[in-house]
């Protein structure tokens, strides 16, 4: 993968209706929003139910920025083809919901798309570590998964930087870090300046309807 220096704003659409998003990203300027984050819940890894292949790939048909698709799910191998068929940007698998994660890894990868693995704030960076070099980014989680409108938890920026160190230690200069979970425009910079480098704003970013003017507020706070 390709290694970026940009800051990737990725917006997540479980921040507003999921109802009319089709009609919403329409307005999304393809030059302020950098990714559209998808995150998909299955009742089970996560307690709460949001959807599926089928809207992923309806929404895909009503906007030209990339999607960015976070599976929270279990067994995700059992799925992942569906998840291919719609063509993402980057695939993103957790950590802690399939024993199989390098086989998924691969798979992702063999289909031209990113691969990304993902940890939740209970798992130490250090368990994904011999896995990193058949990812091409890695997601922390500062927040539990599967429930919207948390705060921050600051434990999260030692996670990045170990996650940032054991990647230029061991030269793959290609894979990104991607933080979410309550980043707002008091807290991207210092989430930046621990090595993330793709943001995931929710409520940030489709606060007072103003999503192109604050992802581009949020994109000037994190790279000053």
């Amino acid at each position: 993968m390709k290694t970026s220096k940009d800051l990737l704003i990725s917006v997540s659409i479980i921040a507003s209706d999921l109802s009319v998003m089709g009609s919403s990203v329409a307005a999304f300027d393809p030059h302020a929003v950098d990714l559209l984050h998808m995150d998909v819940m299955d009742g089970h890894f996560v307690p709460n139910l949001t959807f599926g292949p089928g809207y992923i790939g309806n929404l895909r048909k009503n906007s030209s920025i990339p999607l960015d698709v976070h599976l929270m799910i279990e067994k995700p191998e059992d799925s992942i083809e569906k998840y291919i068929e719609t063509s993402p940007w980057c695939i993103t698998i957790h950590y802690e919901s399939t024993k199989f994660p390098v086989r998924v890894l691969e798979l992702i990868r063999k289909k031209g798309i990113r691969a990304g693995i993902s940890i939740n704030p209970s798992t130490p960076a250090e368990s994904i570590f011999d896995i990193l070099e058949y990812a091409d980014l890695a997601l922390v989680m500062s927040v539990d998964p599967g429930f919207f409108g948390q705060s921050f938890m600051d434990m999260s920026l030692k996670k990045i930087e170990k996650i940032r160190d054991f990647i230029e230690k061991n030269g793959y200069t290609g894979a990104l870090i991607q933080v979410d979970g309550g980043i707002n425009k008091d807290n991207i910079k210092s989430a930046v300046n621990a090595g993330a480098s793709v943001i995931v704003a929710g409520s940030s970013a489709f606060k007072d309807g103003r999503i192109n003017e604050n992802v581009k507020e949020m994109k000037i706070l994190g790279n000053r």
